[in-house]
């Protein structure tokens, strides 16, 4: 689950809808990455978010297990995003392939594998998405689908507004609306990636916003694959009461 979108709304509601002001550095400043290391020129997320004023937007893939005590015990609002499994799992091995500080994903046979085993970056998909779901009665949690907001992104940028507390005009709302729409942050080099340190990601086997389509999956696995990986999800989300669009 990429938490790349609920993040610029969240700059865009600290910003009140003020585009110049969510221009004035990268998404990646404004909100730091918790997990990312240091790198020359370039400060870790815990640096950054040292210095970063209150309110603080944190962005992170931890699975629920991992989070700092802190952020219950303050009793933070988390805004988790989850997307199909094998959606996700092609994103992220396209992500992978231009990620020079994780492994290479290898082949993408053998990387549907490691997928299943949870042998990837932060582990299990199943147990990420399952535990943050079950945690949302205990904890200020609003858990969004990412088929949900391709379908209606007002829909879901006013349910943030609702989590977040915040009132704004609608002409604000209308405008955040569009910033945060797929395509515009894919146009956007404060939200696209593209000033990222080419030592980190290699801009020139991908882009950070690839496509952004539900169902994707169904251009890169063969019926095969998908018979073998669709009895997999069952097994591992059998008992759950989380149910996701366009996965089986």
């Amino acid at each position: 689950a990429r938490p790349d979108l609920q993040v610029l709304w969240a700059t865009s509601f600290l910003a009140r809808g003020d585009v110049e002001k969510a221009r004035r550095a990268p998404v990646y400043i404004r909100i730091p990455f918790l997990e990312i290391c240091s790198f020359p020129d370039f400060p870790s997320g815990v640096d950054l978010l040292m210095s970063a004023p209150s309110p603080r937007v944190i962005k992170t893939h931890l699975p629920f297990q991992l989070l700092p005590k802190s952020f219950l015990e303050k009793d933070c609002k988390i805004i988790y995003v989850a997307r199909n499994a094998k959606d996700n799992l092609v994103s992220y091995y396209f992500f992978d392939r231009m990620n020079l500080v994780q492994p290479d994903p290898g082949p993408w046979d053998g990387y549907i594998k490691k997928f299943m085993e949870g042998t990837v970056a932060w582990g299990s998909c199943y147990d990420h998405v399952r535990r943050y779901w079950d945690e949302r009665a205990n904890h200020r949690i609003l858990y969004l689908f990412y088929e949900d907001m391709k379908e209606d992104l007002a829909r879901e940028v006013r349910r943030v507004m609702d989590f977040l507390e915040i009132d704004l005009p609608e002409d604000t709302v209308q405008k955040i609306i569009h910033h945060t729409s797929f395509q515009a942050m894919k146009d956007n080099p404060m939200s696209n990636y593209s000033t990222f340190p080419d030592a980190i990601l290699d801009k020139k086997i991908g882009s950070f916003m690839r496509k952004g389509e539900v169902g994707d999956w169904k251009n890169y696995f063969t019926v095969a694959q998908r018979e073998v990986f669709d009895a997999d999800y069952l097994r591992k989300m059998e008992g759950t009461t989380l149910h996701f669009r366009d996965v089986l």
